[in-house]
């Protein structure tokens, strides 16, 4: 089972440099109540949960109290993204969770623009480039758990492996403990068929005695009838 789990975290950071790097960045249209917002949208192949509260802490992180949350729409007005704009901005962000991973979206008002792909190419490709690497910072994180795991799973492996030897040796060693007591069973066997002779010899010499000592009895009986007659013929 252990090996199973080594294998599995593996095959698992093997396959992950596959699409580690994917982290496409799309211009999207988004419905924030009901009103329509063009924005970005960065797709993210990992547990929207996790890269949910990592976006909110990120927010949250660089601007404080200004990160407002209304069930999972984030408002953050007059900040100041130097990447984006030297000015403040007001950011609308969402995260979601798709067939693939996750979702992080967000539209941003520069002042006298929206960010747009073409309306705003300069500030586009720095906002591009902000949800490119927020997802490579997940995707690095992500990396690490999982070559952490692998690294448990390998200690485990290897503790297995040694107790696995471990128990080996004690099987070997209570091989050669049966084999010990198989020895003095068969001494003892020995010794118990011997003395079992030697009754058996007792028993047969025993009989012969009987046998004497009936003889015996009856010469006694003999010489007592003999003493007897002589006894009536005294005169």
């Amino acid at each position: 089972m252990k090996r199973s789990l080594l294998l599995f975290c593996l095959l698992l950071v093997t396959s992950f440099g596959a699409f580690a790097q994917k982290s496409p960045v799309d211009e999207t249209d988004m419905s924030i109540n009901n009103i329509p917002r063009k924005g970005q949208r960065v797709s993210i192949q990992l547990d929207s949960k996790k890269i949910e509260a990592a976006w909110l802490k990120q927010l949250t992180d660089k601007f404080a109290s200004k990160v407002k949350n209304n069930k999972g729409v984030l408002s953050i007005d007059g900040v100041t993204i130097e990447e984006l704009s030297p000015t403040p901005i007001r950011i609308i962000s969402k995260v979601d969770a798709t067939a693939t991973g996750t979702s992080v979206w967000w539209s941003i008002d520069l002042g006298n623009a929206y960010l747009g792909k073409d309306a705003t190419p300069k500030q586009w490709a720095a906002g591009e480039k902000y949800l490119k690497d927020f997802a490579r910072t997940m995707y690095r994180e992500d990396l690490v758990a999982q070559i952490s795991e692998s690294e448990k799973a390998l200690v485990a492996s290897q503790n297995n492996h040694m107790a696995v030897i471990d128990k080996a040796n004690t099987i070997k060693k209570d091989i050669e403990k049966n084999k010990a007591r198989k020895l003095e069973i068969q001494q003892l066997l020995a010794t118990n068929a011997a003395e079992l002779q030697q009754y058996n010899n007792l028993i047969d010499l025993n009989l012969k005695e009987q046998e004497a000592a009936r003889g015996d009895i009856v010469s006694m009986r003999v010489a007592l009838e003999a003493v007897k007659e002589r006894m009536t013929k005294l005169e």
